[in-house]
């Protein structure tokens, strides 16, 4: 085949995706991070440049870090919640239980519910059913609603996290689970390997992948929540549950600082990809040892 000819082939077939990927994340990627270096405030039609002072703003924005921060520990909790929940989820429905099927599309119904949706169902558990419990349940847990107060508000985010994104990350654990060789296992069971024994030897480092998969996915979409933030709690009460990407937003659109916004965004983002990038590598070098 000629030079012509797979070049060809690469437009016909590539062409239109690349064209695509292009149009949608790197253009607007370069000229956002123009706009870092300009005072546009999102309307104008005039843009200013003001050089790197929009980056000295972000980085003197203490609410931008303050949310960076809750944004972390929010995705570290939902992380390993997600994750737990989902490998042994995931472990019980690959044993042969009765009714695994019709299970694992049940688990997995909640991840096709769009966030916005599923923050204002869950809006109405945590306000109007979880109160209604106290006259059955009389503990202070139950007497108002969990959105009321910071520390339960948090709490639901990352619950309501969990319940979502568990189901999604239950069907790649039980790919890795299904994937291990029958063989190796029959070889352990026959060596007089324990059901302990061989999961901890020879399932979980067979399983290195879907981890890095599952960690991957999981940390991201946790780390960019915006549409569950919004609709659960609105950053409230008193700010205290709002999320870096709401902060972002309104610094842009509501604040009409537009280069501050972009530059915060900018931000984020290389602090997404430090940290999506060591978790993957790392998993890849115990996959390899694996």
């Amino acid at each position: 085949m000629t030079f012509k000819e797979k070049l060809f082939l690469y437009v016909t077939f590539a062409g239109p995706a690349m064209l695509f990927f292009c149009c949608v994340v790197i253009i607007p990627l370069v000229y956002g991070i123009y706009l870092t270096f300009t005072d546009w405030n999102g309307l104008a039609d005039v843009k200013n440049y003001v050089g790197f002072a929009n980056y000295i703003d972000a980085f003197k924005d203490t609410a931008f870090w303050k949310t960076l921060l809750m944004t972390t520990g929010f995705s570290l909790l939902s992380v390993i919640f997600i994750n737990v929940i989902a490998f042994f989820l995931a472990y019980l429905l690959t044993s042969g239980v009765l009714g695994q099927n019709f299970f694992r599309a049940g688990f997995f119904t909640p991840n096709l519910i769009g966030g916005l949706i599923l923050g204002y169902i869950w809006q109405i558990i945590f306000s109007r059913v979880v109160p209604s419990l106290y006259s059955s349940i009389p503990i202070a847990l139950f007497q108002k609603s969990w959105l009321s107060n910071p520390s339960t508000a948090f709490a639901s985010l990352v619950i309501v996290q969990t319940w979502q994104l568990s189901g999604y990350m239950l069907l790649i654990f039980i790919s890795g689970f299904v994937g291990i060789s029958e063989d190796v296992l029959e070889a352990a069971r026959v060596d007089g390997a324990n059901e302990r024994q061989t999961m901890w030897s020879i399932r979980l480092p067979l399983m290195v992948p879907s981890f890095v998969i599952c960690l991957f996915l999981s940390l991201t979409r946790s780390f960019k929540v915006y549409d569950l933030n919004l609709s659960l709690t609105a950053g409230g009460p008193y700010n205290s549950t709002k999320m870096t990407a709401m902060h972002i937003y309104t610094q842009a659109f509501e604040n009409h600082r537009y280069g501050v916004g972009q530059a915060e965004a900018l931000i984020f983002f290389l602090v997404i990809a430090v940290i999506s990038l060591t978790q993957t590598y790392v998993g890849k070098k115990r996959e390899v040892e694996a």
